[in-house]
């Protein structure tokens, strides 16, 4: 799905933020760590202190270098039959919702999607849920009108 849709800059943003905070959580475990091993005095769990250190350190300095080709391959596409939804740059994933499914649709912003003035949409059928991560606010509300006037076609066509 070359021709899909890509995201919006900005949600690279968002994604690093992601990335702190999974730096600073597993940080914060190393230093735990570390801190009920100095109280407890315990010297043969030490190796789990440096492998807690080197994976608060490694893991999110990965995550956050390989942000750019994520980017690459987050995209969408929306045409009369499905919404077809594309991610992942090592284990690819295509899905495609039949638009004939969908029951709700969704927008959401958090505070970090507020901030870069993003928003999430979310599409639901009977069985799951499916996002859109970053739209800009225009975008994610054309895509919702359009994906529901869709669905409410499909069901007209059905009876």
């Amino acid at each position: 799905m070359e021709n899909g849709q890509p995201l919006p800059q900005r949600i690279k943003v968002i994604w690093r933020f992601d990335a702190l905070w999974l730096f600073l959580i597993a940080l914060a475990v190393a230093v735990g760590s570390y801190v009920a091993l100095q109280f407890w005095s315990v010297t043969f769990f030490h190796w789990t202190l440096w492998l807690g250190v080197a994976g608060a350190i490694v893991g999110p300095l990965i995550i956050f270098l390989l942000i750019p080709y994520w980017y690459r391959f987050q995209r969408y596409q929306i045409s009369d039959d499905d919404v077809e939804l594309q991610s992942g740059f090592i284990f690819r994933k295509r899905v495609a919702v039949p638009i004939g499914r969908v029951q709700d649709v969704k927008l959401a912003a958090g505070p970090l999607f507020q901030w870069q003035k993003l928003q999430q949409v979310t599409i639901q059928t009977a069985s799951t849920s499916h996002e859109i991560g970053g739209l800009d606010p225009e975008v994610a509300e054309q895509l919702r009108d359009q994906i529901i006037q869709l669905a409410k076609e499909a069901r007209q066509y059905e009876v």
